[in-house]
C-alpha cells in the first residue's frame, strides 16, 4: 500500500494560538497518535497517565499520555496524545481521526470527511 503522511497542527487546547505543525505518519492501526515529549512539554501539555503498548513484534513499551488539540484544514479536534520518546516516529491514530471526522482511504491514500450518520 505504501506511506501515508499528513502535516497537522498540534495545539494545548481548542484556544490556544500557539502550535506546531506535525508530520504524521497516518496509521490506522494505532488507536492514539504520538507526538515528540519534548514538543509537547514545551507547549505545556502535561500527562495525566502511563501506559503499556505493544509493538506488532510483541515488544512493550511503558508511554506517558496526556490530550493535545489537533487540526488539519481547518478543522479540529481533542484527542489523547502518547509522548514520544527517543526514536519514536509521530503517528497519527484512529481516535484522532475521528476526532476530526476523518477516515483513510488507504487505497487511493488519502484522508477524506467521515460519512456521519445519526442513529
Amino acid at each position: 500500500m505504501g506511506m501515508i503522511y499528513a502535516i497537522f497542527k498540534v495545539k494545548k487546547s481548542y484556544q490556544d494560538s500557539d502550535f506546531i505543525d506535525v508530520k504524521f505518519l497516518i496509521d490506522s492501526g494505532s488507536v492514539y497518535s504520538l507526538v515528540p515529549a519534548k514538543e509537547l512539554d514545551k507547549m505545556g501539555i502535561v500527562p495525566h497517565r502511563t501506559m503499556k503498548f505493544v509493538l506488532a513484534d510483541g515488544t512493550e513499551l511503558n508511554r506517558r499520555v496526556g490530550d493535545a488539540y489537533f487540526e488539519w484544514h481547518g478543522e479540529g479536534g481533542a484527542a489523547p496524545v502518547i509522548f514520544g520518546e527517543e526514536g519514536d516516529e509521530s503517528l497519527l491514530g484512529t481516535t484522532t481521526l475521528e476526532s476530526l471526522g476523518l477516515v483513510l482511504n488507504p487505497f487511493k491514500r488519502e484522508l477524506k470527511p467521515m460519512r456521519m450518520l445519526l442513529m
